[in-house]
C-alpha cells in the first residue's frame, strides 16, 4: 500500500488516494487497485510523537473502511509507520510530501515482494537514469536464491495515476517486465508499488549523485534467507581505496534454525565496479549467510542484494559518521519488522511494531512504549509499556538494547526483544534481533525536541520489510 493524504493541522484528514495490491488479490479475482479515494479521516498525535490515522474509503476498495496506521514521528517530515487495523501488516515510513517534485537524474533502487502465480518471492535492486519519460539502467533480480543479472529500460510517469504508466523491463536475459505507480516524496526520493496483476513489488528509489563506492567504514544491516530458514545479519564493513573490504570488518548473523553469532565474526573480500552505478561484493572470507552482493551507492545509503545461490538477503549499508551514544535528554523512535517463529502461538507471522522510548540520564536503562501488529493473528496490540537497559556502543559502534513489553498475560508476540544497534551518525541507529524468537531488523530514530511542530528535514535512510515471504493477504469482508 502506497497512498498520500492531507492532514488539516487540527485532527482531520481532509482527502487523498492510495494504492492496493496484494499476495491474496489474484486468488480472489480482485485486481489491484489504483488511485482509490480517500474521503477524509482523522488522526491522533501524542506528546512522544506515537499517533495512529485513520483512512476512510469508502466503497473505494473491497476492505473494511478505515484503514488504520499506527506511526511514531522523528520529526515534521519523517516518521515510521505499520498497518494497525487488523486486516494485514506491513512496516514503512511517513514522509511530508514537498509541494511539487520532478523526477531527474539518476536513481538507485530496492523492491521487494511476490512475483508470478506461484507467488514466490522476489526482490530487485538496481538504477536507472531518466531522460524525459525513458528509463535506462541496470537490475539485479533474486527469486528464491536464483539471481539474475540484468540491463532494464522502460518509460517513467509521476503517478498517483488511475492507469498507472511506468513500466521498468528487463532487457536481456530476465523475462520480468512490470508496471508501477510512483508517489513523489520528493526529487531525490520516490516510492514505486506494482500494478499489474503479476505481483506485489513495492519500495523505494533515491537519488543517485554519486556512482562511487565509499570508503571507510559503513554500518549495514539484511534480512532474508531460504524458503526455509529466515536469517538476519548486521554490522560494520570497512573499505579502502584500493577495491578492499578489511578484516576490521565484522557481522553479526542469526538464523531461524538456531544458528547465531555469540560475537561478532570478522570478515573481508573485494568490491568490484560492474557497470555505471553498480558494484559487486565478493570473495566473503568469513561471512555467514551468503558470498556475493550487488551493491549500488544513494542518497539513501549503499543498497544491497544478495546475488549468489544460497538465498536471498537485501537491506542498506550507511557510511558512519559517529559512534554517539544515545542521548538521554531526546526521546527515540522505533519500527520492526521481521518474522515471529512462532514459540507462543505455534506458527510464524510477520509482526510489525512501533515504539518510542527514552534513556536515562544516570544508568543505562529505558523506558517508553510499544505497538505491535502480526498477521496472521489477532487484534493489534496497543500501547504497552516498555522497560530494559543497553549497552552503549563500543569503540566501533556496536551497541545492544534488551526490553520487555507489558506482563505475561498482556505483553508482545516475543514478549519483548533484544537488538544489536549500529551507530550511523549520532542520530540513525539500524538494528537486527539477536533473541532468537523473531528474525526481525529495523532501526530507531533520535526524535527532535519538537516531533510535532517544524523541524529540519533529515536525511531519510531505507528500512526495509522481511523479503522472504509475501505479506499475509488482508481479509475481506
Amino acid at each position: 500500500m502506497v497512498g498520500t493524504f492531507t492532514a488539516n493541522g487540527g485532527g482531520g484528514i481532509t482527502g487523498g488516494v492510495l494504492d492496493l495490491n496484494d499476495a491474496g488479490f489474484a486468488a480472489s479475482s480482485i485486481s489491484p487497485i489504483a488511485n482509490a479515494s480517500i474521503s477524509g479521516g482523522s488522526y491522533i498525535l501524542g506528546v512522544d510523537g506515537r499517533g495512529q490515522i485513520k483512512l476512510n474509503t469508502g466503497n473505494n476498495t473491497p476492505f473494511n473502511s478505515p484503514i488504520i496506521l499506527d506511526f511514531v514521528l522523528q520529526d515534521s517530515s519523517h516518521g515510521f509507520v505499520t498497518e494497525f487495523d487488523g486486516n494485514a501488516s506491513g512496516s514503512g515510513s511517513l514522509d511530508l510530501q514537498a509541494s511539487s517534485a520532478t523526477p531527474t537524474g539518476s536513481y538507485a533502487f530496492l523492491f521487494s515482494g511476490a512475483y508470478g502465480s506461484s507467488g514466490s518471492g522476489l526482490t530487485t535492486v538496481g538504477n536507472f537514469a531518466l531522460s524525459a519519460s525513458t528509463m535506462t539502467g541496470l537490475e539485479d533480480f533474486n527469486s528464491s536464491g536464483v539471481p539474475v543479472a540484468d540491463s532494464l529500460a522502460g518509460t517513467f510517469a509521476l503517478g498517483p495515476s488511475a492507469t498507472p504508466a511506468t513500466q521498468i523491463t528487463a532487457t536481456g536475459g530476465a523475462t520480468y517486465a512490470i508496471t508501477y505507480d510512483v508517489f513523489a516524496v520528493d526529487a531525490t526520493h520516490l516510492k514505486f508499488i506494482e500494478m499489474d496483476a503479476n505481483g506485489t513489488l513495492s519500495g523505494d528509489a533515491f537519488s543517485q549523485t554519486s556512482t562511487t563506492m565509499p570508503t571507510g567504514t559503513l554500518a549495514f544491516t539484511l534480512i532474508g534467507g531460504t524458503s526455509q530458514v529466515v536469517t538476519t545479519a548486521g554490522g560494520f564493513m570497512v573499505t579502502d581505496s584500493s577495491g578492499n573490504i578489511t578484516n576490521a570488518s565484522s557481522e553479526d548473523f542469526v538464523n531461524s534454525s538456531g544458528t547465531a553469532s555469540t560475537s561478532p565474526v570478522t570478515f573481508s573480500g573485494l568490491y568490484t565496479p560492474s557497470g555505471t552505478g553498480r558494484y559487486t561484493l565478493n570473495t566473503l572470507t568469513g561471512f555467514q549467510g551468503a558470498t556475493d552482493f550487488a551493491a549500488y551507492p544513494s542518497s539513501g545509503g549503499i543498497l544491497l542484494l544478495e546475488i549468489d545461490n544460497a538465498g536471498v538477503m537485501a537491506g542498506a549499508a550507511y557510511p558512519q559518521t559517529s559512534t554517539a551514544v544515545p542521548d538521554p535528554s531526546q526521546g527515540y523512535g522505533l519500527n520492526l519488522s521481521g518474522t515471529n517463529l512462532g514459540a507462543s502461538t505455534g506458527q510464524s507471522a510477520e509482526v510489525d511494531d512501533i515504539a518510542e522510548f527514552a534513556t536515562a540520564a544516570s544508568g543505562l536503562t529505558l523506558t517508553g512504549i510499544i505497538d505491535e501488529n502480526f498477521a496472521p493473528g489477532s487484534q493489534p496490540i496497543y500501547a504497552l509499556a516498555l522497560s530494559g537497559n543497553y549497552i552503549a556502543p563500543d569503540t566501533n559502534g556496536r551497541g545492544q538494547l534488551g526490553a520487555s513489553a507489558g506482563n505475561n498475560s498482556n505483553s508482545t508476540l516475543n514478549g519483548g526483544f533484544t537488538l544489536n544497534y549500529y551507530t550511523v551518525d549520532g542520530t540513525t541507529f539500524p538494528f537486527i534481533e539477536v533473541d532468537g524468537g523473531q528474525i526481525a531488523a529495523g532501526a530507531f530514530v533520535k526524535q527532535s525536541s519538537t516531533t510535532s511542530s517544524s523541524a529540519a528535514t533529515r536525511s531519510h535512510l531505507l528500512v526495509l520489510p522481511p523479503v522472504v515471504r509475501p505479506h499475509t493477504a488482508r481479509k475481506q469482508n
